[in-house]
């Protein structure tokens, strides 16, 4: 039984942890303001090695639409602006040679309504990411109850705790989803 409280343990982090990716994903979206968690996903080839750019470079915003990136290491300047121009931020990044400036143009609700749609999008992958999890739980179950290792009660209990987790993780996912498409519709 042991083996199952691992398993159920292991379940139930794992929905968590895609409801926090999901957090995490949604903060690189741009809506209306500058938020530096935008630039989270830029790797800079620095020396040959892709490295992200929050370890080169101390990202600030200086207005609600402005990021101002400035390198610990001011030959690598060229490589960071090459990086944002390939990445789409929706803005052109520009160096006056010690600071890189972004600055962000006003939605416009055609935008909006894009950002809306690829928010329920990545909504619907995370649910799907998380059912997936519950349902590999629930085969794993029904061997163990199989082969003896845990009674029918226990394999129907955990089942219903899995589903608890399962629905906590959604709960979680759609709050996570609405604060965002709300952040995204308001100016």
């Amino acid at each position: 039984m042991s083996a199952v409280n691992e398993l159920l343990a292991k379940a139930k982090k794992n929905m968590s942890d895609v409801a926090e990716k999901l957090r995490k994903d949604l903060g690189t979206l741009r809506t209306g303001r500058a938020n530096p968690q935008m630039l989270e996903n830029v790797r800079v080839d620095y020396y040959g090695v892709p490295t992200p750019l929050k370890q080169m470079a101390v990202i600030n915003t200086s207005d609600a639409r402005t990021l101002e990136i400035q390198p610990w290491d001011i030959t690598a300047i060229k490589d960071i602006e090459k990086a944002l121009t390939q990445t789409d931020l929706g803005a052109a990044p520009v160096n006056d040679g010690k600071v890189i400036r972004i600055s962000f143009p006003p939605m416009t609700e055609d935008r909006r309504k894009t950002l809306g749609k690829t928010v329920a999008k990545m909504s619907e992958d995370y649910k799907v990411t998380v059912r997936n999890e519950r349902r590999d739980i629930i085969e794993k179950l029904k061997k163990a109850q199989k082969t003896g290792e845990i009674t029918e009660d226990d394999c129907k209990r955990c089942e219903g705790d899995i589903q608890k987790a399962t629905d906590a993780a959604i709960a979680l996912i759609e709050k996570t989803v609405s604060e965002k498409e709300k952040e995204i519709m308001t100016v």
